[in-house]
């Protein structure tokens, strides 16, 4: 963790530099990382908040790597990561690729894809090749990108030291259950996260946050029985092990934890809140 420190280049694979912005945060830990990927020419991955600073230490970065900044390349479109596209295109003459934007009312409204990928889509990055893997469950318009050598850029999917928010109408647990499935066994040998250090046992964080969560809806399940009960009450039970000035953030996941139960048809909610199906 010592070399997070904002605005500075650090390397940290074949074509890869971090830049970490400039918004430390309850949501966001030690800020948002941007990454600059590319061979001849340079790709932002997430080129974080709308900060003058943070724009600026990119610009020195490409130029201090003599590549020009021609792409611009989105997770997803929460706040604290694509906001800064608009400046960089200004700066730079650059395009935007990644991801539609989810009408929730969470969203950063400012982007705009000159081009929409899909699951599967290839993205040149000046020589260097990222694969699209939608990876909805954070937020449903949610990409990783795979490079060749194993590096994957997970945005919010999976940070280091932290489990991620799932927030309901747009994040689902359902499909963040089947996103992580996704990536086992795809070769990934490093991620570089939206937050944190880059993650270098991505096997093992993988099957540990899957691990994590199936535990965490076992509690939620186990938390309801005949009574029907709200989701403050639940929340207590069910996040007793995270500090309770947390629980308002907790109740988002919760939530979403228990649409998937009554997807799975294991719980359902009535008027005063949720109990045991069946």
């Amino acid at each position: 963790m010592a070399s997070l420190i904002p605005g500075q280049l650090t390397p940290i694979a074949e074509h890869a530099w971090r830049v970490l912005a400039r918004n430390p945060g309850m949501m966001t830990g030690p800020g948002t990382n941007s990454y600059l990927f590319g061979d001849q020419a340079l790709t932002v991955v997430d080129p974080g908040p709308a900060d003058p600073e943070h724009l600026d230490a990119l610009l020195k970065g490409a130029r201090s790597l003599g590549k020009p900044i021609n792409q611009v390349l989105v997770t997803h479109t929460h706040r604290d990561h694509s906001p800064g596209a608009l400046a960089l295109v200004a700066a730079t003459g650059a395009h935007c690729v990644g991801p539609f934007v989810p009408d929730d009312g969470l969203q950063d409204e400012t982007w705009q894809a000159d081009r929409q990928l899909n699951d599967g889509d290839a993205v040149d990055c000046g020589g260097a090749s990222l694969t699209a893997i939608a990876t909805p469950g954070h937020v449903s318009n949610h990409f990783c990108y795979q490079a060749a050598s194993g590096l994957l850029f997970t945005g919010d999917h999976l940070i280091q030291g932290s489990t991620v928010v799932i927030a309901p109408p747009s994040g689902s647990m359902q499909a963040y259950f089947a996103s992580l499935r996704k990536l086992q066994d795809r070769g990934i040998t490093l991620m570089a996260p939206g937050h944190g250090d880059v993650i270098d046992n991505p096997d093992t964080v993988i099957a540990g946050t899957l691990a994590h969560r199936q535990k965490r809806e076992d509690k939620v399940l186990s938390a309801l029985d005949g009574t029907s009960r709200p989701l403050t009450s639940l929340v207590k039970v069910v996040y007793d092990d995270v500090p309770e000035f947390l629980h308002g953030v907790a109740q988002l996941s919760l939530q979403a934890h228990l649409i998937k139960l009554a997807e799975d048809g294991k719980a359902n909610e009535s008027g005063q809140g949720w109990q045991r199906s069946g």
